[in-house]
């Protein structure tokens, strides 16, 4: 799309008349050249662009667009930081912009970058098994550490384990939400945007006005944007009515690649991602080879560039630890005496082996294998 002179404050303007959507923007500005050129034009020029009738070509022509409506988005978006991000702008995302209805505003707290357009979402329900959580953590942070940006919602659950992950792993990760930037949703995340933002760790974007509240018909809006930024979205778990089934419907309606994590069959939370897995609209996974796999064309300009996993090197005592631990939780009796170690013993090696990264802690003295 040829880059075209935005003026920011004019395409507020424009975009907050009413009967004025993301379709209808687009249209005016790529028939005009700009939003200050519409604002400008006659209601004989308007109907000429398709989807403006009449009544709302004088609506345009004539509707008191109130600067003081555009400078109060501007100045709350100051506060937090922010920046937008037009559809005209090189650093909109390019993989969004190929999608049917890419969103033509976007407000963004931290930067975007050229290279996040190798990414992938990573989503779910927002209240995972441990299984679950285990398996959220380890994909995202292994998917960073092959140079891939994360993508998620910043919801509760799963969305937030995976940018944590990704933030733990030293990478960058993308959050989109469903309220406008400087309403953030759940409010027990504004710590987690803070890291985003800081030392070019991420950025936080929305489609929404500043001061728009998290209702609950924005966030299918938010998923779309989700799967339209990424290569592909990785379902973790989800129930069959989950949030994580409309991101699902997108990707595949934006014809992008849909990994599902399999789940126990008696699990609610899985139920949605087995269905998809039975229904053939999504690839099953075991691990990240197999998402890089299909990946493989479009990931190869950083995937040659990425070093070697380094294997850690264990003990005797510690290959003994691992030997019995599965991705369920055990706890640290059972541990002992299935290793035949005492339980000060097992939880020195139990844990040599999470400095290792290869076990992971839970609350309880409960212990998984990574």
């Amino acid at each position: 799309m040829p880059k075209k002179e935005i003026n920011i404050h004019d395409l507020l303007r424009l975009a907050m008349i009413p009967g004025i959507g993301a379709n209808r923007l687009r249209a005016l500005v790529s028939h005009f050249g700009s939003p200050t050129e519409v604002l400008h034009a006659s209601p004989r020029e308007l109907v000429h662009v398709e989807g403006i009738e009449k009544k709302l070509a004088s609506a345009i022509a004539h509707y008191p667009t109130s600067s003081e409506a555009a400078d109060r988005q501007l100045s709350l978006l100051n506060k937090v930081n922010g920046h937008i991000i037009t559809l005209w702008d090189d650093e909109y995302p390019e993989y969004l912009r190929r999608i049917y209805d890419p969103p033509p505003i976007l407000f963004a707290r931290g930067r975007l970058l050229p290279a996040d357009k190798f990414s992938i979402a990573v989503v779910g329900t927002r209240r995972p098994t441990a299984y679950g959580k285990l398996i959220a953590e380890r994909f995202a942070r292994e998917l960073a550490e092959q140079g891939l940006t994360i993508i998620s919602g910043l919801a509760r659950g799963i969305d937030t384990i995976a940018h944590h992950a990704t933030l733990k792993s030293g990478r960058r990760t993308i959050a989109v939400i469903g309220s406008s930037i400087d309403i953030i949703y759940p409010p027990e995340n504004k710590k987690l945007v803070e890291m985003i933002e800081a030392n070019e760790n991420g950025a936080v974007v929305s489609e929404f006005f500043m001061d728009t509240k998290p209702d609950p018909g924005n966030f299918p809006r938010r998923n779309r944007i989700i799967s339209g930024m990424s290569l592909g979205t990785l379902i973790v778990e989800t129930a069959e009515n989950g949030g994580a089934m409309i991101t699902a419907s997108t990707a595949l309606d934006q014809n992008r690649e849909l990994f599902c994590i399999p789940g126990n069959i008696t699990e609610k939370y899985s139920a949605g991602t087995n269905r998809l897995i039975r229904d053939g609209h999504a690839k099953l996974v075991q691990n990240v080879e197999d998402i890089l796999s299909e990946l493989e064309s479009v990931l190869r300009p950083i995937l040659k560039t990425t070093a070697p996993k380094q294997v850690a090197q264990l003990t005797a005592f510690e290959q003994k630890i691992i030997d019995t631990l599965t991705s369920d939780p055990v706890h640290i009796d059972t541990i002992a005496e299935r290793s035949n170690f005492s339980t000060s013993d097992a939880l020195v090696n139990l844990l040599s082996l999470e400095f290792k990264g290869i076990v992971k802690q839970l609350p309880g003295k409960m212990f998984v294998r990574m």
